[in-house]
């Protein structure tokens, strides 16, 4: 949730058993909903794209369901990482407080990944459960739209708030260039904690205090700006050759190649624009992610055009 909508009420202000009585409800709504989709299918062929979107949908607002009631009742998240050892984690993973990082979001999987640079890659230290995310899978278009972000962003240390409605909060930067080529709007769309969203990534209190610690050291050790890339889903073949006929298909297709960059090297690869679509060139050994994102047209003579 953004501190724009933030300032104008906008989010959960729901005391713990009414948002227990919306989550349980809104579960069995859903599970409901899911098998009157399934059921469907059965009925033509031709209704199969749109009712595995449809089938998708619920199942990601089911999702959020079930995550709302564990953090209205005060649970961690499955998943949750031993947030009272992080330097015993550290440790045990040969990693020291400091090191540069990089991070990269799944939305359909509802997950944050922190990476930390050891020698000449990057290792990934934690996998922290997203608690809510909203709007559907695709980017963000227009303030106002509801949607969490998908691209490439960079975070400076002037984009942290350590003083945020939502314990702590970092600004992705949106919008980025690419978004700024395809005039989408908005702002303050933030990594945060608690379990509200409005165009957010909100994490819970405790997790995003863990990631809070690592970044901030990162950039007192020298780390000018630390990459986030996020994606609708973990960018396989099969997760991509499901949705290939949808919408937003050919930009999750160009996003996959950061995806596979990053995954080939272990070093988040240098992203440009160019003609409405990103570029991406693998890192050159040691910049550590600290790269800018901008427009990087060009020709043949190697000159910027």
């Amino acid at each position: 949730m953004s501190d724009r909508e933030r300032a104008h009420g906008r989010g959960v202000g729901l005391g713990r058993a009414p948002v227990r009585i919306l989550a349980v409800a809104a579960a069995a709504a859903l599970a409901a909903g899911l098998a009157f989709v399934g059921h469907r299918l059965v009925e033509g062929v031709e209704l199969l794209a749109i009712e595995a979107a449809a089938i998708e949908t619920l199942a990601i607002e089911l999702e959020r369901a079930r995550r709302l009631a564990h953090a209205a009742l005060g649970q961690p998240l499955p998943g949750t990482p031993d947030l009272t050892n992080l330097s015993g984690r550290l440790a045990a993973q040969g990693f020291a407080p400091g090191a540069p990082v990089f991070v990269r979001i799944f939305k359909r999987e509802f997950e944050l990944e922190l990476w930390m640079q050891r020698g000449d890659r990057f290792e990934r230290f934690a996998i922290y459960p997203v608690c809510r995310w909203s709007g559907d899978l695709g980017p963000k278009l227009q303030e106002g739209d509801g949607q969490a972000p998908e691209g490439f962003y960079t975070v400076t240390a002037k984009a942290l708030n350590a003083a945020s409605r939502w314990h702590r909060a970092f600004d992705l930067g949106y919008p980025n260039v690419f978004d700024r080529v395809h005039a989408r709007t908005g702002s303050l769309l933030m990594v945060h904690g608690g379990c509200a969203s409005v165009g957010c990534f909100a994490m819970t209190d405790p997790v995003m205090e863990e990631i809070w610690q690592l970044i901030t050291a990162a950039f007192s050790a020298g780390q000018t700006r630390f990459h986030v890339h996020v994606f609708p889903f973990r960018m396989t073949p099969e997760n991509l050759a499901s949705r290939q006929n949808v919408r937003w298909g050919a930009f999750w297709r160009d996003l996959e190649r950061g995806y596979a960059a990053f995954e080939a090297t272990y070093m988040p690869p240098a992203i440009g624009v160019c003609s409405g679509r990103y570029i991406v060139t693998p890192s050159a050994g040691g910049q550590a992610g600290g790269h800018e994102i901008a427009n990087s047209c060009i020709n043949l003579t190697g000159n910027k055009g």
